[in-house]
């Protein structure tokens, strides 16, 4: 299926865009009807978990989803989701259709059926989330081995930083310290897959970027 934009407009914020998956998630025919378990927006992305049950109570029979003690089965949805001159469109596809964005939560994969097939499209996606989840939210001040080396904008690498961070508009944004030069980089939360914490030193504030601001202030000061 394409993307599908409501030129009414009629969906202009979060909870507009959350009431509209809701209602998308909802629905019933003359056999079956879904209900919406859970929905979470990450980035431009919805992920849901619908339930699916018949009308006459007996068992769900799927090819794909081992029916639960209650008869239903719960499978995953994505909802990719932009706004162009200012109408809102989504594109959804159904897990076991192979979607690309897996960044789901933990607590929305919990309440999926189990999947018959653990070679399907299905199964991937579901690790795929877990793999994400798994990337650790460091603190302040923690010391990072990277799993790899990132290549930086200027052609130089980096693989030991120290989390800290900057302050731009008025908020606090992450960033990291490159252990070899002192430099400030922004790292992508993908970069820090398979990170390992070399040491941790949580702090209020942030003693690497003071030592980084004063070193520079050294530096620029006349002589």
């Amino acid at each position: 299926m394409g993307w599908l934009f409501y030129t009414d407009r009629r969906v202009k914020t979060y909870a507009d865009e959350k009431a509209e998956i809701a209602r998308l998630c909802t629905f019933e025919t003359d056999t079956r009807k879904t209900v919406l378990l859970k929905a979470c927006k990450v980035g431009s992305t919805w992920y849901a978990a619908l339930r699916l049950t018949n009308i006459d109570g007996a068992p769900v029979e799927d090819r794909t989803y081992v029916t639960d003690a209650d008869g239903s089965i719960t499978f995953g949805a994505v909802f990719l989701t932009r706004y162009d001159e200012g109408c809102w469109g989504y594109k959804d596809m159904e897990e076991s259709a192979g979607p690309v964005e897996s960044r789901a939560p933990l607590s929305l994969l919990a309440l999926l059926s189990e999947l018959k097939d653990p070679d399907s499209y299905a199964h991937a996606w579901r690790q795929r989330c877990r793999d994400w989840a798994a990337i650790p939210d460091y603190d302040e001040g923690d010391k990072i081995k990277l799993a790899t080396p990132v290549t930086l904008t200027d052609g130089s690498t980096c693989q030991i930083v120290t989390a800290t961070h900057y302050r731009r508009g008025g908020q606090n944004r992450r960033c990291y310290r490159i252990e070899d030069t002192g430099g400030l980089v922004r790292l992508s939360k993908a970069s820090l897959a398979g990170s390992e914490l070399l040491g941790s030193a949580k702090s209020e504030a942030s003693p690497v970027l003071a030592e980084f601001f004063a070193g520079r202030s050294a530096n620029d000061a006349p002589p």
